[in-house]
């Protein structure tokens, strides 16, 4: 079963990339200062971002990379250590500092810099940007935090799935158009496959990356992406991974091909290290060896907790043999576990501690339950909290027992929209309501997708606590405040055409302390007006979706 929630192996498979690191975060390095840095092109291709917002500070994150692919991953940098200054102001023409300081960006780190910024005041928008000699980076925005019990509203975006090769990040373009307060990314920040997609955005290094040059060097090529780096510098970020971060379907110690464990733990080691390089995270989650801490809590004043979990660490290997689409009895095995039981008993700790008017869960797979009708068969996805009964029951019947008064799960993965009430009992018609998830779709992984039925899914007739589908690529709008939330769901038409347009799909209300939400907006479809689907039509919109959530296609490999 799952191994417990300690930082175990701490020179184990990683060797030399794991000891250190923890050091390395705090600054330190065997290298030589560069004492006067000077370059022939702007150091910060990358742009700027920041994360981990609280009441007083920020985490404010850029990485030197004047060659940002470059064969060696090491950005074109020298391997000395460069002093890189930070401020922060008040305005975006920096004509009133509050802030600054100076971090080492050392080549342990691939020259990235997390600056911790404390010392300022709760509920207030900030610029931040970053100089090195005569060099300065772009201008960020981000934002701190209320104190309790204040907070009257908040409004952020959840999203993830990037596949860089298969599609425009135009979502993002519109993304860094709104007025907005955080980003919530639920995983697959870059994809570790060759897949070179037919757009003319061939995946670098062009082969399934191992190596820790291979990874810097993908996260640079994400990260070049103009549209992604203003998504970043518009709000602060709390980011999470799903498996695409180090290899496809991983779990556990486990990797999910032919690899020895000691090979992919060696592997996750070097991905983690290259994840923490590229965001915006607090040195608490410098990973050591092949471990990494990155479930955690913030909070928005009284008004909203995000409980970030980890749903690839700590689970337990695939029920069926690794089947996509699958029933049998080990998937309701209660020994199972999708976080870890050290990480479920933190969870319900969390659930039982809080005070705040909303609670959600930030996480990667589909937490509703949702039958599929194979060939007269109900199966279950093997991948998602289906997968691990037993997880999903616990979680939910924790969040009932602490009294949650919101209970709002956060998800993605399946690269399409949803939105789905939660029960504890799924197999009682009636059976009460006990919270409500948001899932959303892709940013561009899969490629365009479609509505198949304007808002409806033939699965619905199984599932009838499932509210909304649409196969198209986007992110989700969430805007909360003491007495209600309402998710818009933002869809882009094509993401295969730059500059596509961008429209609102669906919108829904959940009200404070009522369980279950409500359709307030059904937008335009992108395909032909609803309609009774035959039962031929059904049939091949289920094996559609089968196909979609498990074709090689969706992962980039």
């Amino acid at each position: 079963m799952a191994e417990s929630l300690t930082r175990r192996r701490l020179l184990g498979a990683a060797g030399a990339t794991g000891a250190w690191l923890a050091w390395a975060a705090a600054g330190n390095s065997a290298h030589a200062v560069w004492a006067k840095p000077r370059f022939t092109v702007n150091p910060f291709t990358l742009g700027v971002a920041s994360g981990e917002p609280c009441p007083d500070g920020v985490v404010l994150w850029t990485r030197l990379a004047p060659d940002p692919l470059a064969a060696d991953g090491a950005g074109g940098m020298p391997a000395q250590v460069v002093q890189v200054q930070w401020q922060v102001a008040t305005d975006p023409a920096f004509s009133h500092v509050v802030a600054t300081g100076t971090e080492r960006a050392t080549p342990e780190l691939g020259h990235s810099v997390h600056a911790e910024v404390t010392g300022l005041s709760p509920d207030r928008e900030y610029f931040y940007r970053f100089r090195v000699g005569a060099d300065t980076s772009a201008v960020g925005r981000t934002k701190t935090t209320p104190v309790a019990p204040g907070g009257s509203r908040l409004k952020f975006a959840l999203a993830c799935c990037q596949n860089y090769a298969a599609g425009y990040y135009t979502a993002y373009e519109h993304l860094a158009q709104q007025d907005i307060d955080l980003v919530v990314f639920v995983g697959d920040y870059i994809y570790e496959g060759p897949g070179q997609g037919t757009i003319g955005r061939p995946h670098q290094p062009p082969r399934e990356i191992f190596t820790l040059a291979d990874y810097r060097i993908r996260y640079a090529q994400y990260k070049s992406d103009p549209a992604l780096q203003a998504a970043h510098a518009r709000a602060p970020w709390l980011v999470v991974f799903d498996d695409h971060e180090v290899d496809n379907n991983w779990t556990g110690d486990l990797p999910s091909d032919d690899q020895t464990v000691e090979d992919f733990l060696r592997r996750r080691a070097l991905a983690f290290q290259a994840y923490y390089e590229s965001m915006p995270l607090r040195p608490f989650s410098a990973p050591v060896g092949d471990d990494i801490q990155i479930y955690r809590r913030s909070t928005w004043g009284g008004l909203a907790t995000f409980h970030v979990v980890d749903t690839r660490q700590y689970r337990d290997p695939y029920a069926c043999g690794g089947a996509d689409f699958s029933t049998c009895p080990e998937a309701f095995d209660p020994a199972r576990t999708m976080l870890g039981f050290p990480q479920e008993a933190w969870l319900a700790d969390g659930f039982r501690q809080s005070r705040t008017r909303w609670d959600f869960v930030a996480q990667q797979g589909a937490f509703v339950r949702r039958w599929v009708d194979q060939n007269g068969v109900l199966m279950l996805k093997m991948d998602a909290w289906d997968g691990y009964v037993g997880s999903q029951q616990r979680v939910t019947q924790a969040w009932v027992d602490a009294g949650v008064r919101n209970p709002v799960v956060l998800s993605g993965d399946i690269h399409a929209h949803w939105a789905s009430d939660l029960k504890l009992d799924y197999d009682t018609a009636g059976a009460p309501l006990v919270g409500s998830e948001l899932i959303a779709t892709s940013i561009s992984s899969g490629g365009t997708g479609r509505d198949h039925v304007p808002g409806v899914h033939p699965t619905f007739a199984d599932n009838p606590h499932l509210r909304f589908y649409t196969n198209l690529r986007g992110y989700i709008t969430v805007t909360v405040t003491p007495e209600q939330l309402q998710a818009d769901y933002q869809c882009v038409r094509d993401v295969m055409v730059p500059g596509a347009e961008v429209f609102r799909r669906a919108s829904f209300v959940i009200d404070d302390g009522v369980r279950g939400m409500r359709q307030i907006y059904d937008g335009p479809p992108a395909a032909a007006p609803a309609r009774e689907l035959t039962e031929a039509e059904r049939r091949k919109a289920i094996d559609e979706l089968i196909a979609w959530e498990s074709g090689d296609e969706q992962e980039g490999v």
